[in-house]
């Protein structure tokens, strides 16, 4: 016989929270449908009624017209496809634990990395209050350096001496023609 569901299986609440915003009235309509579903089951008892044959027996008056249906009925078996997926489903889920352990151990270390930065950036002087020696301390390599590495105004790379194209570049490495 069919294993019966009594309760809910479904951890509505969980599966809400992964719904797209854009999806939720979709999602409300299909747990309306499911919730009427498992009320109309519970509805009916789990069991089929027994029959009292007895009174069949006295409400026909051949006598073997009852016996032959109720032989007939205890022998009909309702045919339940017998579930061979689970098993399946399991070794594959056991198959991609490992991956999973590894890429949750690697977005960890990501987290924790991220993490790093946004303290680090958290515990910068507000933008307002830091000075261009203030910033020339936190980052030597990106400030203006007016002694060691004097630039042209506007600082960028097109303006300075000395810059080279793309072009320019690989018609220098290849040779030119």
């Amino acid at each position: 016989m069919a294993k019966r569901f009594t309760q809910r299986t479904v951890n509505w609440l969980e599966l809400e929270k992964r719904v797209p915003p854009e999806q939720k009235t979709n999602f409300y309509v299909f747990k309306g449908k499911s919730d009427v579903y498992l009320q109309r089951v519970l509805a009916n008892p789990a069991e089929m009624p027994k029959i009292n044959w007895d009174t069949y027996r006295k409400l026909i008056p051949d006598k073997k017209i009852v016996d032959n249906l109720k032989s007939d009925l205890e022998k009909y078996k309702v045919p339940y496809p017998e579930d061979t997926l689970t098993s399946k489903i399991e070794e594959q889920w056991k198959a991609l634990q490992p991956e999973i352990e590894k890429f949750c151990a690697e977005q960890d270390k990501e987290i924790e990395k991220a993490t790093k930065e946004l303290n680090i950036i958290k515990a910068l002087p507000k933008f307002e209050d830091m000075t261009m020696e203030m910033y020339y301390d936190l980052y030597p390599d990106e400030a203006l350096d007016p002694v060691n590495r004097p630039t042209f105004w506007p600082h960028n790379p097109e303006e300075q001496l000395g810059y080279q194209t793309p072009e320019q570049k690989a018609m220098k490495k290849g040779g030119g023609h």
